[in-house]
Order: C-alpha cells, then structure tokens, then sequence
C-alpha cells in the first residue's frame, strides 16, 4: 500500500514497521495503535531518510518520553563534545535528540547525527538559517526559510519546530500584555524581528501549506513551537500564551488535513498551581494532539538548578497529561551545558518521566520499581545498581564510604532496618555488640 507518512498509512488501516515497534515497546495493542496514529492523538516522528532509527511514539496511552538539547554556538564550537553528549543521552534511553547548533555550517554535524543515532532526532530550522542561508536576517525572504526546512527534511530530521503560531494577531495580543520578559524563545525572537523589520506576516504562518508539504514528503513531525511560551512565573497563562495556543489549534488540524503529524510545544515557566489547567486546555484547544513542554519551571531563582525545577514542573505535567519532556539542565539560563550539566538534566527528566508514568498507570511502569523494592529488602547491591536510572553514581555512593558489614550501609550499619526485619523474620536474634554478628 502507498503512504507517505505514518498518519496517513493509519487513517488507511495499514500497519507500519515503525508502528509494530512501538506497539512492542508500549505493550499496546497495534489496533489501538494505529487508531492513536490516526486520530492524532499519537505521533511516530520518523523520517523516511532516518535509517537506524528506532521508532518511538509519543502521546495518548504511551510513556511519557525524554528529549535531549544539545549543539555548538558561537562561544562553543567543538562538536566532539556535542557528539559524546549524543552517545550519553543514548546510554541513557533519551528517545529524542534536537539539534540547537546556530553556528556556522551544521550539516555535517546534524548528517553525522542522523546516520549514527537510533534516537529521533529534531532541529529548529529558524535557528539554522542566517548561518545556512549566509545572509543577516533582514536580507532572508519567507521563501529563503522554506529552503532550511526543506534541507533539514531531506537530511533526515524526525520532527522540527516551527513558530507557525506567532502571527500578526498574536503579536498584537503579546504587545498588549506588556510582559515581564518578553518573548523568551529563541526562534520566536529572531521571527518577531523578521516581521517587525520587513512588516510581513510570519512566513512559517503565511505560507504554512508549502511546509506541510514538504514535511508530508518526508514525514517529518511539525512541532508547533510555542514563540510566545512564558519566559517567567509572572508571564505564564496570560493572554499572549492563549491566543498563540490557538492557532496552533488551528495549525494542527491543517496540518492533520495533509496527513503531517503534530506535537505542540507548551511552557516555559509555570507555577506549580497552574500547571494541570495548562495541560487540559492544551489538550481542548489543540484536539489531543500530544503535547511537548520545556519544564515546566516551576521557580525563577534557581540558576544553577534548574533541572530540579524543571523537574517539578515536568513530572507535574505528564502525571496531568503531558506526553513529552524537553529536559532542562543545571546551567539554564547561564551557558552552554558541559557533560556533566547534561547528564544531570537527563537523569532529573528521566525520574520526572517515570514517576508520571507510575501515576498514569501506564502498562508496566511499577516494575522496574518493584523489583528495586524487592532487591532492597533483600540487601543485594548489585541488583540495586542494575536498576537504578544512574548505574554508575549509585555504585560510587555505596563505595565511597564503604559499610564494615556488607549487608547494610554506611549510614545505618547494623541498625539497618531491612537487616533487623529479616532476621527476626528468619527466626534469628537481633545483636549489635558482637563483633561476629
């Protein structure tokens, strides 16, 4: 059967390759499935030139999934340290890469990426073009951002952002609000500049069926990026927000139409109070298309630690619906993330992700926890460690201050209250004083 994307093999009852992967992995029903792809509600990003991909879903029913940012700018350009960033957010079983590179030539990197990750990968073609197009922004045409979109499509990028929501209308509503911060997205900075510079409408928005049509040629997943997403608690949910929210409303059943696959991208800064009306609107005024947020954060005096904050946010948010996690790491807001800085953002994500999954009842999501559970009653350390999220820091911890008796640590010794329960449960006699026991 003839298809060009995963949504349209679904809306035509056919079964995909990519499909019959992520049933496997969700321990869902492929019936289901596809019904999911069809409706919307799930989206498979899986370009058709991503060939070591191994397909993933994300949305209604599924694990909450974590993205990983990464790339070089301006002040940091080795991309060696961006690609062992890679291999680390693969050990780790981050499902999603974007590549966020703004400097200089990124095709080779992003093309290395692609051939090498089994991770989807996502860019921000805005952030890509006056480096690609080698022009300053004022001199870039709305056709000259189509070209971008359409290079990174046929390198075989999985799903992209696109601010096609930040039209004039919305602009008019963001400089009414008169906000804290502004406009704190990247991409949705530089397109407000372009609109205000030239006075032309967004050319993502205007001309919004040419790059749904170069997606659906290569199955690219739009992700409806959310330009006018709040920067600060004082921002969140105000008018400026909504009324983007909106047309990407619009946006995602245009490009449902052209059987192209959505996500819609959400906040930013949040308080904590706010969060779950955030998710439920999201899911009205957008149709249940799966939802992507960047944190929540749910604090803004936290530079430094702002994967906790994001954490909160982010685990808030997928217990209330949210299917995708952007991780944030330590140094948000301050600089380019080292190695270290990713893996602690990773690891916050991946713990957010997986205790919303426990209370959405997804399929097996306790198990991993029970088994934990199990091997610590039991006091067998290398269990522990080959369950843990962080493998590597569990074991180190234990070693670092190691415990005279193995079957306790160093914090409780003999007084560990696993060790006391099981021996008296075992028949034994608790004692401390000998130096046998």
């Amino acid at each position: 059967m003839k298809y060009n994307t995963q949504m349209e093999a679904a809306k035509k009852g056919f079964i995909t390759k990519e499909m019959e992967t992520v049933a496997e992995k969700e321990y869902m029903e492929i019936g289901k499935l596809c019904e999911l792809v069809s409706s919307g509600q799930v989206v498979i990003p899986a370009n058709i030139n991503h060939k070591v991909l191994s397909a993933e879903g994300i949305g209604s029913g599924l694990k909450t999934k974590v993205n990983v940012n990464l790339g070089i700018s301006g002040d940091c350009k080795d991309y060696t340290v961006e690609m062992d960033k890679v291999k680390m957010a693969i050990n780790f079983g981050c499902e999603a890469i974007m590549d966020l590179s703004n400097y200089g030539k990124t095709n080779t990197f992003r093309q290395e990426l692609i051939s090498c990750s089994p991770a989807m990968i996502g860019t921000v073609p805005m952030y890509d073009a006056i480096g690609y197009l080698e022009k300053d922004l004022l001199e870039i045409t709305a056709k000259d951002f189509l070209k971008v979109v359409e290079a990174h499509a046929r390198e075989g990028v999985d799903f992209m952002t696109i601010h096609a929501g930040l039209n004039r209308r919305a602009l008019e509503c963001f400089k009414r609000e008169k906000r804290l911060t502004n406009i704190v997205s990247r991409g949705g900075s530089l397109l407000f500049a372009w609109m205000e510079m030239t006075g032309n409408e967004n050319p993502f928005y205007e001309y919004y069926d040419e790059v749904l049509s170069i997606l659906r040629e290569y199955d690219v997943t739009i992700s409806l990026g959310d330009a006018l997403r709040p920067g600060s608690i004082a921002d969140s949910t105000d008018s400026a927000q909504i009324s983007e929210l909106i047309e990407l409303g619009n946006l995602t059943k245009r490009a449902w139409e052209r059987d192209v696959q959505v996500l819609v991208e959400g906040p930013g800064h949040m308080a904590m109070n706010e969060i779950a009306a955030n998710i439920t609107l999201q899911k009205r005024l957008c149709h249940n298309a799966p939802f992507y947020v960047l944190g929540p954060l749910v604090t803004d005096i936290a530079p430094g630690y702002d994967h906790i904050t994001s954490a909160i946010g982010g685990a808030i948010a997928a217990a209330n619906g949210a299917d995708f996690l952007c991780y944030v790491t330590p140094a948000e807001h301050l600089r380019l993330p080292d190695l270290n800085d990713v893996k602690e953002g990773i690891v916050a994500s991946k713990i957010a992700a997986h205790a919303a999954d426990i209370a959405k009842g997804i399929p097996h999501a306790r198990e991993t926890d029970n088994k934990m559970s199990d091997a610590r009653r039991r006091i067998d350390w290398d269990e522990m460690f080959s369950l843990a999220i962080d493998k590597e820091k569990a074991k180190q911890y234990y070693e670092s201050t190691p415990p005279t008796d193995k079957h306790s640590c160093s914090m409780c010794g003999k007084m560990c209250a696993m060790r006391t329960t099981n021996q008296i449960l075992e028949g034994k006699k608790v004692v401390f004083t000998s130096e046998n026991n």
